[in-house]
């Protein structure tokens, strides 16, 4: 190869680079796109529009909201794996459609750990364990020594087979060592109204949903699902905290870019995600939700958490027996 040829290539690339640097620099020019996987009105979306107002603010665009509902939010998802990956069009994606969906449904077209860059972390959704006051079981230790007594005899409720609140208990009978009969319904509305009339035994829903219910005595409170109390109910216990180690299962909440978004874009949204949840008002908004506001030390970070969860949700479906649909 020629000095000539040498130079130009150098040259080349060199003006590559300063074009590259410039367009990262000014990234954002025009509007970005939030898509949801969840119709309006759901805590996804009222999480991305809070977090869309801060962030917009910060990057100097303003950010649209798009709900794309569907197959358990997987529709949003499959559009933004698609999308052009110039940074113009995210996702933020709860738990099932990334690392339960893809286990249950055989039409998604997309590869969770190979279609998306995964940006941030934004919140951590807490479960609590509730049960019906017909059994007379107060404690989370009550109720696996009367399961435990009682093989098959107690009934839970979840929102349907392969959903958060179906493999939370699945996770329980497995770790715990009970057997308990399964009554999938079609929403929390109808499962969690037949668990208060005794209905069903018992139910894992989120914290913002069941206190109500709890704090007006309706249902009992027996644990919640993750290794450190929730910021809405500190009173209730950890299930780590009684025997059973390990167990830190709930429903997180992410951002994710289509697959070749360039890291400099990656890690700017990655830090401009990370300034609004350390904003005292946003944080103060995503707490009312019933959110646990949680970030990411790095993008590799939040990905690494993604593939970890992927594989524990995945094992959590062979055990319950689901075959994809």
């Amino acid at each position: 190869m020629t000095m000539l040829k040498k130079s130009l290539i150098a040259l080349s690339s060199a003006l590559t680079l300063t074009i590259c640097s410039q367009a990262y620099a000014s990234y954002p020019e025009k509007p970005i796109t939030f898509v949801v996987g969840f119709p309006p009105g759901t805590s996804t979306d009222a999480v991305a529009r809070i977090l869309g107002e801060s962030m917009g603010r910060k990057l100097g665009q303003s950010i649209i909201v798009e709900n794309k509902p569907g197959v358990g939010g997987s529709l949003g998802v499959a559009q933004v794996a698609k999308a052009k990956p110039d940074g113009y069009t995210l996702v933020l994606s709860a738990t099932a459609p990334m690392n339960i969906n893809p286990h249950v449904y055989k039409s998604l077209t997309y590869d969770p750990l190979k279609d998306l860059e995964p940006i941030g972390q934004s919140t951590w959704l807490p479960y609590v364990l509730v049960m019906n006051k017909t059994k007379n079981v107060n404690s989370f230790k009550e109720l696996i020594d009367y399961a435990k007594a009682h093989p098959g005899e107690l009934t839970y409720a979840s929102i349907g087979k392969g959903t958060t609140s179906h493999l939370l208990m699945e996770m329980l009978s497995k770790t715990s060592g009970i057997e308990m009969v399964h009554v999938p319904y079609s929403g929390s509305t109808q499962s969690q109204s037949d668990v208060i009339g005794g209905n069903v035994d018992m139910t894992f829903d989120t914290v913002v949903s069941a206190l109500p219910h709890v704090k007006a005595g309706r249902l009992n409170a027996l644990a919640v699902s993750v290794n450190k109390r929730a910021e809405l109910a500190p009173d209730i216990p950890t299930i780590e905290e009684q025997g059973i180690p390990n167990f830190n299962m709930g429903a997180w909440l992410g951002f994710f870019a289509p697959k070749g978004t360039s890291p400099e874009i990656i890690q700017k949204l990655h830090s401009t995600l990370n300034e609004s949840l350390n904003d005292s008002e946003t944080r103060k908004k995503l707490i009312a939700l019933g959110s646990e506001v949680v970030s990411s030390e790095s993008p590799q970070t939040f990905a690494d958490m993604v593939k970890e969860n992927y594989e524990t949700w995945g094992n959590l479906v062979k055990t319950a027996g689901i075959e994809k649909q």
